[in-house]
Order: C-alpha cells, then sequence, then structure tokens
C-alpha cells in the first residue's frame, strides 16, 4: 500500500496583533502574526450558545513588504501547513510549538468596514499575497475588452486545436 499523506490548514480569521518582521542572520525575512478563528457551538447541557476562539501563531517567509498591512483587527486567509518544533526553555524543560507556516496570505478586509492609511481598496477586493515556495497554480488575469467577459480574450472557435 503507498504511503500518502496531507498537511494543509486553511484559516480565515481576525489578526490578533500587528505583524512584525524580523531578518535571519543570512538575510531572509519572516513575517509573524496571530489569527484568531471562532466557532459557536450549542451547550448539551445548559443548551445556551456559547463562542469560543482560537489562536494560531503564522509564519510566512520571504514577505518582507507585508507587515505594514497585517494589523489587528484586519480579516485574512491563511494557507499553509503545520509545523511543530522543539526548544529548551531556560529551566532545561523541552518545550514544543505548532505553528503555520503560511503559503498564501490574502487581505480580506477591514473590521466593521474601518478603513485607515495603508488600507486603500482592502473593503473592496481581496489583495493576495504568495510565497515563493508555494506551488499552486495560479490563475492569469486577463482584461477585458467592453463589457464582456474576461475569458473572451479574443480566442475564436479557429484558435481551438480540435
Amino acid at each position: 500500500m503507498a504511503s500518502r499523506s496531507v498537511n494543509k490548514v486553511i484559516l480565515v480569521g481576525n489578526l490578533g496583533r500587528d505583524a512584525e518582521t524580523k531578518f535571519t542572520p543570512s538575510g531572509v525575512s519572516m513575517t509573524r502574526f496571530s489569527v484568531a478563528t471562532g466557532r459557536r457551538y450549542k451547550d448539551q447541557a445548559t443548551g445556551e450558545w456559547k463562542e469560543e476562539t482560537d489562536w494560531s501563531n503564522v509564519i510566512f517567509w520571504r514577505a518582507e513588504n507585508l507587515a505594514p498591512y497585517l494589523t489587528k483587527g484586519k480579516q485574512v486567509y491563511v494557507e499553509g501547513r503545520l509545523q511543530t518544533r522543539s526548544y529548551e526553555d531556560k529551566d532545561g524543560q523541552k518545550k514544543y510549538s505548532t505553528e503555520v507556516v503560511a503559503d498564501d496570505v490574502i487581505l480580506l478586509g477591514g473590521r466593521g468596514g474601518e478603513s485607515g492609511v495603508g488600507d486603500a481598496g482592502f473593503n473592496q477586493e481581496p489583495r493576495m499575497m504568495s510565497g515563493p515556495r508555494s506551488s499552486a497554480p495560479r490563475a492569469a488575469s486577463v482584461p477585458s475588452s467592453g463589457g464582456g467577459s474576461p475569458f473572451d480574450a479574443g480566442i475564436s472557435d479557429d484558435d481551438v486545436p480540435f
């Protein structure tokens, strides 16, 4: 039997704090931020609706210009993989940290329609930031002529090879 596994994370949530970008000694940028995701559920014992928030720490490599746009409260879409690493604390205890290593980050908009400096356009249209290691194919943007479909980019039946 062939072995197969998947390590994929998709988050849609709000930023818990402003993103911070630091550089490794070799000059590679690393942007860190946290994403809050929530869920509602009905408590079986009391019948009351409850809300629960989960926090995910995210690392996005080689995206040095992203931090000014990732500010507290912004809604984002994050796609990546889980990574767990271990380290020893100051008392010599082994600790584990699990984080999301992002391949794609899409800014979805502000909270409550807020618009501030550097916010222009984020409430109208999502913006996408891709890391260099992302292998997912990207759809090309095709300009439309007139009011037609963006798929009418001058292609006729004669251009189809079959």
